[in-house]
């Protein structure tokens, strides 16, 4: 697999640098740097690297505001937010911004590597800590015609909610009342149709893909 080249943003010098020499000590290309939002979206634009790695605590510009902008002007920049910040909006809203990827800094650095690596090859990386930060998040809207754009049965949108409250496949089966097995046929057809390969990432697109509703949420 070739490299990853990366941009670091991030207001924070002794971070910035730290996480330079981790990546390149681990052969990814970090191709630029950046610690002002100003300069944020030429050097990305410049660039434009494999991932764009993203505080989102960059003093009076935000980086969700920062995100806006990269996707609008490169709508295809893979963007991955790096950040201290376990706030349920932060993570909903990045998604919904178009980022890729929402990971937290004290994670295990060859375990940072390796998501960066995913989300390279297209997978939207998350870390482990918000499964259940988006199952408490995601409550699947009730489609009155029993259709949506990914052509979900009545009983695929019921096991999507289950899917996106964290809900284990005997848990599910125990809700419902079907079989363990039957549940992992549902499942798999699921994640088939919404094209994904786990359980994650099918709750991260019933958000950013508005399946689901938090407003309800406290």
């Amino acid at each position: 697999m070739s490299t990853v080249s990366l941009v670091i943003i991030d207001d924070h010098t002794l971070f910035r640098t730290g996480l330079n020499e981790l990546l390149t000590g681990r052969d990814l290309n970090v191709v630029g740097m950046t610690g002002s939002a100003d300069e944020a979206l030429d050097l990305v634009t410049q660039y434009q690297p494999d991932i764009v790695l993203l505080d989102l605590r960059m003093g009076e510009v935000g980086g969700l505001d920062i995100l806006e902008q990269i996707r609008h002007q490169l709508p295809a920049q893979r963007v991955v937010i790096l950040t201290t910040s376990i706030e349920k909006g932060d993570v909903l809203r990045a998604l919904r911004l178009g980022a890729v990827g929402y990971l937290l800094k004290d994670m295990d650095p060859d375990h940072l590597v390796e998501l960066l690596k995913r989300a390279k090859q297209g997978e939207t990386v998350v870390a482990q800590e918000f499964t259940g930060l988006l199952a408490r998040a995601a409550v699947v809207k009730d489609e009155p015609s029993g259709g949506n754009a990914y052509n979900l049965t009545p009983r695929e949108m019921d096991i999507l909610k289950h899917i996106a409250r964290g809900e284990s496949n005997k848990h599910i089966a125990s809700e419902l009342g079907i079989v363990d097995g039957t549940v992992k046929l549902h499942v798999r057809a699921v994640l088939k149709k919404l094209g994904v390969q786990t359980r994650v990432q099918a709750a991260l697109l019933a958000v950013a893909e508005r399946l689901c509703d938090d407003d309800n949420v406290n």
